[in-house]
């Protein structure tokens, strides 16, 4: 498990573009003589074990896209190619849903019920690759879904788990001031979109203090502000980039007419023309709650599992959300801290990784879930 996860960790692909990653983890399902299928819905993978007996078919997820981020880390099993890396552990996931197929291969004749594993290209980027492999017939027959994401933040032993929303719909927007420049000594000849768009990262913020129901969660944030200009040069047009996070789907849809409103007011009141685009990415995770209950029923059978918590609901976003809009289903995260690490590296980060015994755990887990779902 540990062999395939640092080869991957070597030999990252970012979104959309997991050619070899996708030809090697068929080739793994194909030495096993199992079932696979290749290209589904782009770069995506699925096999299927069938057990002796009748029963439910259970479906498994793992990612296997990486980041366009330089890995920083002085390990042995550092990324080979410059600028990309798994920052996020789904090497880990990948891996971690290979042996568990290989381990339920090996005892199928004692199981029930058919076992789907889907190997998911493409989660890092909208609009990901969960959507197309469904599209594609990737759920087809499927009764219930089940995924874990290796969470580096948490202890080794911890499993979290949320019945309902778990992790938030992940939108992006972007605002295009247009003013008029000109000379940085004669403000009253220009219409200044620097000062414009500065005027809209105040205001956004607004918002959610005011706007929103304090009941419900959510997030406007401006991640990019860009008017490149020189000293002496007042800006002709700026460009703000940002994203949205909520649970609600009515929060959802008010947040992206309250933004439109608030440019659309800001820029009349400055004589400027705009451009507002809003992007709607991955619905939120959730978790329904029977499937969430089995979670923590079989996570309590895993003897490395030490504790088992409910989680606050996530802001980042997952595409696992659109498994569980087709089939009942729980999401979890499984501990993986590095040992002898007081504050860990967060997902994302440079020096990101991942203690490696997780995948050992969550395997476990996941493994617990399918086959006791045959009951």
């Amino acid at each position: 498990m540990v062999e395939i996860r640092r080869f991957l960790h070597q030999n990252p692909e970012l979104s959309f573009e997991e050619k070899e990653t996708a030809s090697y983890i068929a080739d793994f399902y194909k030495k096993l003589g199992v079932e696979v299928r290749t290209g589904v819905g782009g770069n995506g993978v699925t096999a299927k074990i069938e057990g002796k007996k009748p029963g439910k078919t259970v479906a498994l997820r793992a990612d296997f896209d990486a980041l366009p981020i330089q890995d920083e880390k002085e390990v042995e099993y550092k990324s080979k190619v410059p600028g990309k890396m798994h920052a996020c552990g789904h090497d880990g996931h990948t891996s971690t849903l290979l042996h568990l197929a290989k381990a339920i291969h090996e005892i199928k004749d004692e199981l029930s019920g058919s076992y789907v594993f889907i190997h998911q290209h493409a989660e890092e980027y909208a609009p990901g690759g969960a959507k197309p492999m469904i599209e594609d017939g990737c759920l087809d027959g499927v009764d219930v879904v089940f995924g874990t994401h290796l969470w580096a933040i948490e202890p080794l032993g911890k499993i979290q788990y949320r019945t309902g929303p778990m992790m938030a719909a992940a939108d992006r927007f972007e605002i295009t001031v247009q003013g008029a420049g000109g000379h940085g000594a004669q403000p009253h000849k220009t219409k200044d979109a620097i000062v414009v768009g500065s005027q809209l990262v105040s205001s956004l913020q607004q918002i959610v203090s005011r706007r929103v129901n304090p009941i419900d969660s959510a997030v406007v944030t401006v991640g990019s502000f860009v008017s490149d200009n020189a000293f002496n040069v007042i800006a002709d047009s700026a460009k703000l980039i940002g994203t949205v996070r909520t649970f609600n789907p009515e929060v959802r849809t008010q947040i992206e007419q309250e933004i439109e409103r608030v440019v659309k007011g800001t820029c009349l009141a400055a004589d400027c023309d705009y451009q507002y685009d809003y992007f709607r990415g991955y619905p939120a995770v959730v978790n329904h709650a029977a499937e969430t209950d089995h979670i923590i029923a079989q996570a309590k059978l895993v003897p490395e599992v030490t504790v088992i918590e409910e989680t606050e609901p996530q802001m980042g976003g997952e595409d696992f959300a659109y498994y569980l809009e087709e089939r009942k289903g729980a999401f979890f995260f499984t501990g993986a801290q590095p040992d002898d690490v007081e504050k860990p590296y967060p997902h994302h980060h440079p020096k990101f990784d991942f203690n490696e015994k997780a995948m050992l755990i969550a395997a476990k887990t996941l493994g617990a879930a399918a086959i006791n779902a045959q009951s």
